[in-house]
């Protein structure tokens, strides 16, 4: 799954420039955009991403979570496997797909040690998602799909990362939904604060 992930200052200059050129590639124009969040992005907080808004790519600022059928429950994330089969999900997977920016995210094992997860070539990693309308704001879900080896010995779920040659096509071509819905992530570097402050 993902419960959290970060923007830092470089990231926040790479979203700006990835934006652009895939701006470019669609229509020519400069995208619209809204400030920046920049820190860790926590359930129920506003962060940006990038979507469709009448055939023009931009990026917005949304809030993370659908609300939930019980009580105060937010729904954060979403099983690529089975979205299309939940009515809560299945109209926003098909209409209203997003890419979600990030300089990398957090998991926790069982024994709740923390983990970042950032890829290893790049400093921006796309995460795949969908939004909705809720009241007077859009809310977003970041799709999740099995763990590969770098993220196995901490969780079984993680996010479906998009490369950047896929933003386009997720985004808005409906015919390359179900294909990157079934892909498998990059590998990912793992790290601990423990091993970050080591000196071996």
């Amino acid at each position: 799954m993902c419960g959290r992930y970060y923007v830092d200052d470089d990231t926040a200059e790479e979203i700006e420039k990835v934006i652009r050129l895939v701006d470019a590639k669609v229509n020519g124009n400069l995208p619209v955009m809204e400030h920046i969040h920049k820190g860790d992005v926590r359930p129920s907080e506003i962060a940006p991403v990038l979507l469709k808004k009448e055939n023009i790519l931009t990026i917005c600022n949304e809030r993370w979570g659908f609300p939930g059928k019980v009580g105060k429950t937010l729904v954060i994330n979403a099983r690529s496997e089975t979205v299309n089969e939940k009515p809560m999900f299945s109209d926003s997977v098909a209409h209203r797909r997003i890419a979600i920016p990030a300089a990398g995210f957090y998991e926790w094992n069982k024994d709740k040690k923390k983990y970042t997860f950032r890829r290893k070539d790049k400093n921006l990693l796309w995460m795949a998602g969908f939004y909705n309308r809720f009241g007077e704001e859009d809310r977003f879900v970041i799709l999740t799909t099995g763990a590969n080896a770098s993220m196995e010995p901490v969780h079984d779920r993680m996010p479906l990362i998009l490369e950047e040659d896929e933003i386009i096509p997720w985004i808005m071509e409906d015919g390359s939904c179900g294909k990157i819905l079934k892909k498998a992530p990059c590998q990912l570097n793992r790290s601990t604060e423990y091993e970050q402050l080591s000196l071996f």
